[in-house]
């Protein structure tokens, strides 16, 4: 996940100073908040004879046209309008180039995107616009789950109340950039807060209930209904590769991974129809609750002798609640 530094919440340097200290650190983007101000476009100037780093552009405006040719003159990697402000429907001509973005506020529906099909990723605003060093809306998680699942190839952007423990879950959930402003400038060092925020070992307030994904989008097949068929449709289906295996009152009973199918065909290569769906149930693994929290949940990971690839999450009742995936997470620090 790139971290894109918002260059306006340092309020103690000059812009110079700031984005030196920004290329010294080796930040991915820059982050360049406009509020309705063409003379935005004058700190561009700058920048781009300072460093080469990506820009980062977020525009609130209720008339964006007014800047097309100014986006034409001084195009940006990245830009992104707030779709609130916006007074009549949004068309970018096709010579502003770089990516393209829309952003919304956390009550705004990530349906609005059906407009903006065309564009390359939506930026979601966690906190209250404006308000630097706001607390993340943990809603966000929803609607970050929801925006992968309904538009799988477009990217996801956030921006607001990112701190180490936020970073880790977006992070896992498949985010491509976060933006940080306050938390990084108010740091002891901006060295200090890229490393909290790309670090692994993290303080927690969030449980995994918050961003689990749960059980209604899950790959699941139900004790009554186990039969070989029904778990490779399932598995196929789900893309994930395994199936969770509940009782019909949403009782864990196990799960059966793709591994776990081929290690049964292996032991029956001599005779394939002796294969029994049941013997590939895992009835006991590595699980976690619903309320433990993110460093809960990492404190299990780092007790398995085997790479942990997700988990399912269970209720105190023995309820199954969802799971958590951590295929994203694993791509993204590759």
């Amino acid at each position: 996940m790139k971290i894109s530094a918002s260059i306006y919440s340092d309020k103690k340097r000059n812009l110079k100073e700031v984005i030196t200290d920004l290329v010294d650190h080796q930040v991915d983007l820059l982050h360049v908040d406009c509020n309705d101000d063409l003379s935005v476009f004058n700190d561009i100037v700058l920048i781009r004879e300072w460093c080469d780093l990506p820009i980062d552009l977020h525009i609130i405006t209720d008339a964006p046209e007014k800047y097309f040719e100014l986006l034409r003159k001084h195009p940006v990697e990245y830009l992104t309008f707030q779709h609130e402000d916006l007074s009549h429907p949004l068309i970018l001509p096709d010579d502003i180039i770089g990516k393209k973005g829309i952003a919304i506020i956390t009550p705004t529906p990530i349906t609005i995107f059906e407009d903006y099909k065309g564009f390359d990723f939506i930026l979601i605003m966690a906190t209250i616009p404006g308000q630097s060093g706001g607390v993340f809306d943990k809603l966000n998680f929803s609607k970050i789950r929801q925006f992968r699942k309904n538009y799988p190839d477009k990217s996801i952007h956030v921006d607001g109340g990112v701190n180490g423990e936020v970073s880790f879950i977006l992070r896992n959930m498949g985010v491509s950039s976060s933006v940080s402003g306050s938390y990084l400038f108010n740091a002891p060092s901006i060295g200090h807060a890229l490393m909290n925020l790309t670090k692994r070992n993290i303080e927690s307030n969030f449980h995994v209930e918050d961003f689990m994904t749960p059980l209604e989008e899950c790959p699941i097949v139900y004790e009554k209904e186990l039969t070989l068929e029904n778990v490779l449709q399932t598995i196929e289906k789900g893309n994930i590769g395994f199936c969770l295996v509940l009782k019909s009152d949403h009782t864990f009973y196990g799960l059966i991974s793709s591994a776990d199918i081929r290690k049964s065909l292996l032991r029956h290569l001599d005779d394939l129809n002796k294969i029994n769906v049941t013997e590939m149930l895992n009835t006991q693994p590595v699980a976690i609750k619903d309320s433990d929290t993110v460093f809960e949940m990492l404190k299990t990971i780092k007790l398995c002798k085997f790479p942990v690839m997700y988990l399912p999450v269970l209720k105190k009742d023995r309820k199954t609640a969802g799971i958590v995936n951590f295929a994203n997470l694993i791509k993204g620090e590759i």
